[in-house]
């Protein structure tokens, strides 16, 4: 039976929780549940209780430049497994279960299949092996930070490269956000292929543009 873990106090992340499980235990975390645009992306980490680098906290508690360091020195010392969903799955599945999708498939990429998943959030995906659902789980634990960071700049590295292909929305500044330059450009330029239409803002802009064309949305 999945396991449940609550808690309102945050302390810096450690290495506790994993080492309560026999095995190799992977934290997993995604990126990407929020944008209009973009896949969402999941990461599962195998630390090496020998070789922690020094650092690793919550992705969003650190620069984007201290992520970059700390990702080269998880690759260089962890297990690492990452997974995606299209937007196309968002849009079909809706971003919950995508989201657990890219988490499924992250651990699926794992070098080797751990014994025990440790899953922040209140959620679990689908997987061959045990799980926990931490609440908060990115402050607590110290492989689910650590996946943090593995997701969030890898997908920050793809919302880069797809602003080359759809430029003006400003995806490499926003990554896809609903910041205001965002919703401008949406205005002027209306959706391009890799917003999530299933969204309400992504679904009124294509809409007014479908309008402004002289033809229905489909």
């Amino acid at each position: 039976m999945p396991s449940r873990e609550r808690t309102s106090a945050l302390p810096p992340p450690d290495f506790t929780r994993e080492g309560a499980w026999p095995g190799a235990v992977c934290g997993v975390d995604e990126a990407g549940r929020g944008p209009l645009a973009g896949p969402v992306l999941a990461a599962a980490v195998v630390l090496d209780p020998a070789r922690l680098p020094a650092g690793i906290k919550d992705s969003k508690l650190l620069s984007a430049s201290r992520r970059a360091l700390l990702l080269e020195a998880i690759l260089d010392s962890a297990e690492v497994g990452i997974g995606r969903a299209s937007v196309a799955e968002i849009d079909r599945l809706n971003i919950l279960r995508a989201s657990l999708l890219a988490m499924r498939r992250a651990v699926l990429a794992l070098p080797r299949q751990p014994a025990h998943a440790l899953i922040d959030g209140n959620c679990l995906p689908d997987l061959p092996c045990q799980a926990t659902a931490v609440v908060g789980g990115d402050r607590l634990a110290l492989s689910i930070a650590a996946a943090s960071i593995v997701a969030k700049v890898t997908r920050d590295r793809l919302m880069m490269a797809l602003a080359r292909r759809y430029p003006g929305y400003g995806f490499e500044r926003h990554m896809g956000y609903g910041t205001k330059q965002h919703f401008e450009a949406l205005e002027r330029l209306g959706p391009c292929p890799i917003h999530r239409v299933s969204f309400a803002p992504v679904a009124h802009a294509r809409a007014r543009a479908g309008a402004l064309a002289g033809r229905p949305a489909d």
